[in-house]
């Protein structure tokens, strides 16, 4: 076979695996992509592509597993089409019955009986000297908006879907679905500065926070960083974006002190007045720095102590002992292979200091099905159960939060994050390994931020797995993180539609895109969430493909608009009358400058001292960012948001000016954007971003404190100057709370 045969052959392959040929940069520039990309992303996807044999038969294989079975391991449907099952019979059946039997999510039953004969034919394919049929089957019941299952039985073959009913429509606030807005303040918890908190922000906090939001902003919602549950190890483990699971969240941000556990339990309370307690908390609340470590010690000490007081408690039976056990067996498996993996990590640790990752400790253990994991799990049970514990005492203070949110009458309340990333030294790579792929990392291709493309260093999701599991452990993840919550974030919701995968041994700019199962995820997010009541936001920044945009749109996912990106044809910044509607828009993320930091050029110096660039590539940013500040100016300028006698050139501006602050805020308040989320950093004009990319021990990654504590922000004149300047683009641009 000549090597343009095996091409064409190779292209087959890669498209039926969901491997696109090429796309388009931001920089407008077209990729090809490489046969070695295409041979390596098929390799870890488990298809052998060295031969022209190799890839005929992979192509044989990937059908034979499409029409040899009776029904697809999953169908998506949406409620307003026909509810239908693909049903795949060898032609020589088709005189056949096929027996059905549906059973709803809530637990109603039915059976019905079809002539295979009678039933539209819609395709067929040749296969080993067979002929194979899909016909096209009618429910002949109503289905509610749910996960139920469809089974069939044809002569001695029986096979089962899970058929998912879902909306047109994500769910919409009915306020803003009404032509209204709405806007919040950004927040990372774990910075969060108090007079009385344990060196990192906690859900009292929060409570503090939405008080001052609801009084002083008269804003709708608190947006947070992803509370998942991390390593709390400095400086590799503390990224929210990278977490040990994204089921799970991170004990760090529990108020110790305000769990009845604590309060009940003598010892607890006398360890916390010692001087030596007192100290190591005062010590932490004055660090400028989340020291993740000392935190994380020092709360397992007092939460050891209450769940030992919990245990005494529980034998007794009572509320909480029963309310615990609702909470357990609701979780399930889930979370008691989370926690046994939390409790295996912590005594592995303390057997052997050096070992850090799962891949490193003992064989058995490595397996979480293994006989070694399970005893470990019935011998150290109370262990385990102390995570349960955790996660359990979690859930109570986040949903208290939310709950706060809503007496406070913040008409969305909190607005979670979700997560695309997931340590592949963690949890989720322990517990659930076939739902990725081996041998690819997901990253990005080059953009105006990282010229040299990005590498996040996590494996891919493995799209044929998630759907033979019925989409199951997607939609928890949906689920547990808009649970005590009004909004939801995507992070990068391209994910729905494709992934940049770079193959193992080849570099960011050599990577390709494969494409997910789109129909399908969007509507079971949608399902999720009509279900839980929760506005979804797409984060839709980078190299975005204009059909995913109108596909979000068209589910009424919002969009998510910053400041910085948003540009006309010509580079020039477009007018705050020209943002779509259904977004959210914003000034930055934690991984971009703030707009203090822009304008000093905080994060090109920041990445130079990291060595993430030269004084070449330094010298070419700045004189970009020149151009980017006068081109901010002249937008501002043209709105008349800046007091025409101030000086129109960027040079006259050493640093962000109140006026210029002033007229940034008010010029994304003034967007037709339904959401506007203004992060704290930005309201208080810090200079410092939250995470430099590229970058690890080089910065302080995750780590920063607000500038203020929350008693300041609440009471101090300086932030007082903030907090009237947002709360007057709030009641100007019309985005008041509805909720008060």
């Amino acid at each position: 076979m000549s090597s343009d045969s095996f091409e064409l052959l190779l292209d087959r392959a890669a498209s039926c695996f969901g491997i696109d040929g090429s796309f388009w940069d931001i920089f407008g520039h077209h990729h090809t992509t490489s046969v070695a990309a295409k041979q390596a992303i098929l390799r870890a996807l488990g298809v052998a592509a060295d031969s022209a044999a190799d890839l005929e038969q992979a192509l044989a294989t990937l059908a034979r597993s499409e029409w040899e079975r009776l029904l697809p391991p999953a169908v998506v449907a949406g409620e307003s089409g026909p509810l239908e099952v693909p049903l795949y019979v060898a032609a020589e059946r088709l005189g056949a019955h096929a027996h059905f039997a549906v059973l709803r999510e809530d637990g109603e039953r039915s059976e019905f009986e079809l002539n295979l004969w009678d039933l539209p034919q819609v395709a067929s394919v040749e296969m080993d000297g067979r002929t194979w049929v899909r016909v096209q089957v009618k429910l002949p019941v109503q289905l509610p908006l749910g996960y139920h299952e469809v089974s069939v039985s044809v002569g001695g073959s029986h096979a089962s879907t899970r058929y998912i009913v879902t909306p047109e429509r994500a769910y919409m606030d009915p306020h803003l679905g009404r032509g209204g807005r709405a806007a919040g303040i950004a927040v990372s918890l774990y910075g969060v500065r108090s007079l009385r908190n344990w060196g990192c922000g906690d859900f009292h906090d929060l409570r503090s926070v939405i008080d001052w939001v609801a009084e002083e902003l008269g804003a709708s919602f608190v947006a947070l960083n992803p509370l998942h549950a991390i390593h709390n190890r400095r400086p590799f483990n503390t990224s929210p974006y990278l977490p040990n699971s994204i089921f799970y969240q991170n004990f760090l941000y529990l108020d110790v002190e305000g769990m009845p556990d604590f309060e009940r339990c003598r010892r607890a309370r006398a360890l916390r007045e010692t001087a030596a307690v007192a100290r190591e908390i005062e010590e932490l609340r004055a660090t400028p720095h989340v020291e993740y470590e000392r935190v994380s010690a020092l709360k397992l000490r007092f939460l050891k102590l209450g769940f030992a007081q919990f245990l005494r408690e529980r034998r007794g039976g009572g509320p909480r002992a029963r309310a615990f056990e609702a909470f357990r067996e609701r979780e399930g498996e889930l979370l008691e292979t989370f926690a046994t993996y939390c409790a295996l990590d912590e005594e592995l640790h303390r057997r052997n200091p050096g070992l850090w990752l799962w891949t490193e400790w003992p064989a058995a253990y490595q397996d979480p099905c293994s006989a070694e994991t399970r005893a470990f799990r019935q011998k150290r049970w109370r262990r385990v159960m102390f995570y349960q514990y955790l996660q359990w005492q979690i859930d109570l203070q986040l949903a208290g939060a939310q709950q706060w949110a809503r007496d406070r009458r913040l008409s969305i309340g909190l607005y979670h994050d979700l997560a695309l990333a997931t340590d592949r030294f963690g949890s989720d790579l322990w517990a659930h390994r076939s739902f990725f792929v081996a041998g690819c990392r997901v990253g990005s291709p080059p953009d105006d931020f990282s010229p040299k493309g990005q590498d996040w260093a996590f494996p891919p999701p493995n799209s044929a797995r998630h759907r033979e599991d019925g989409y199951r452990l997607f939609a928890e993840s949906i689920r547990k993180n808009c649970r005590h919550g009004g909004a939801l974030r995507i992070d990068h919701v391209m994910r729905l539609f494709r992934l940049f995968w770079i193959p193992d041994g080849l570099e960011a700019t050599e990577g390709a895109y494969v494409r997910e199962r789109n129909h399908d995820l969007v509507r079971i997010l949608a399902l999720e969430s009509v279900r839980n009541q929760v506005v979804v936001v797409g984060e839709d920044l980078g190299t975005v493909d204009p059909s995913i945009r109108e596909t979000l749109a068209r589910f009424g996912i919002l969009s998510y608009r910053l400041f910085y990106f948003e540009k006309n044809e010509g580079g020039e910044f477009r007018r705050s009358d020209e943002y779509p509607r259904q977004s959210l828009v914003s000034s930055t993320t934690h991984d971009l400058p703030t707009l203090a930091g822009f304008w000093v050029a905080a994060d090109i110096a920041a990445r130079r001292a990291a060595g993430i660039i030269d004084d070449q590539a330094r010298d070419a940013q700045l004189q970009q960012r020149r151009a980017e500040k006068q081109k901010m100016l002249d937008v501002l300028f043209q709105l008349e948001l800046v007091p025409k006698h101030l000086p129109r050139t960027a040079e006259a501006y050493a640093e962000l000016t109140g006026e210029l602050h002033n007229a940034i805020i008010g010029f994304l308040a003034m967007t037709p954007s339904q959401l506007l989320a203004i992060n704290q950093e930005d309201l208080t004009l810090e200079v410092n971003q939250q995470n430099l990319p590229g970058s690890t021990w080089q910065y302080p990654n995750w780590g920063r404190k607000m500038r203020f504590t929350i008693e300041q922000l609440r009471g101090d004149a300086v932030t007082r100057g903030f907090t009237t300047m947002f709360h007057d683009w709030i009641e100007r641009s019309g985005r008041r709370n509805q909720g008060s």
